[in-house]
């Protein structure tokens, strides 16, 4: 199956997440996504570029009872697998990226567009609480356009 899986429909076997460095965005959306859908579905995230993996995103993924294990930050080149039912790109680089590799592939590239947590100034509360719009964000996505349902809470 390719497309996105509306209510009436099966969700995607396999899905990958993508965007910058897999340190935030993409590494969360994964871990929720796995807490979500059937257990037979492949989820897997990568970045366009290396990056480090940040402790914000335990902080909020703790709050919700999840966590991210020993998820360190990986480039598309060092997947497993490189067949996806579905790629969601959360950046502009990760959905360009995504696009060219998947010019002559029958994969649909969905672009939800995920604001940068890390931009977030001020208190460490507020910078949390930049991380929980994230991740609150990123949930009722999964939710409601993946796993054909409406966020509940």
């Amino acid at each position: 199956m390719t497309g996105i899986a509306l209510p009436q429909q099966r969700t995607p076997r396999s899905i990958l997440f993508m965007c910058g460095m897999n340190a935030i965005r993409s590494p969360m959306a994964e871990a929720l996504a796995r807490a979500s859908l059937p257990k037979g579905t492949y989820v897997a995230s990568a970045g366009v570029r290396q990056g480090e993996r940040d402790p914000f995103v335990d902080v909020v993924l703790d709050e919700v009872g999840l966590t991210i294990g020993r998820h360190q930050p990986r480039t598309l080149e060092e997947l497993e697998d490189d067949f996806f039912d579905v790629i969601v790109t959360l950046a502009p680089e990760a959905h360009h990226k995504a696009l060219e590799l998947t010019r002559s592939m029958a994969v649909d590239v969905i672009y939800w567009p995920t604001p940068d947590p890390t931009v977030a100034t001020g208190t460490r509360d507020q910078i949390v609480g930049a991380y929980r719009a994230v991740r609150d964000h990123l949930a009722g996505l999964i939710a409601s356009r993946l796993a054909g349902r409406e966020k509940v809470g």
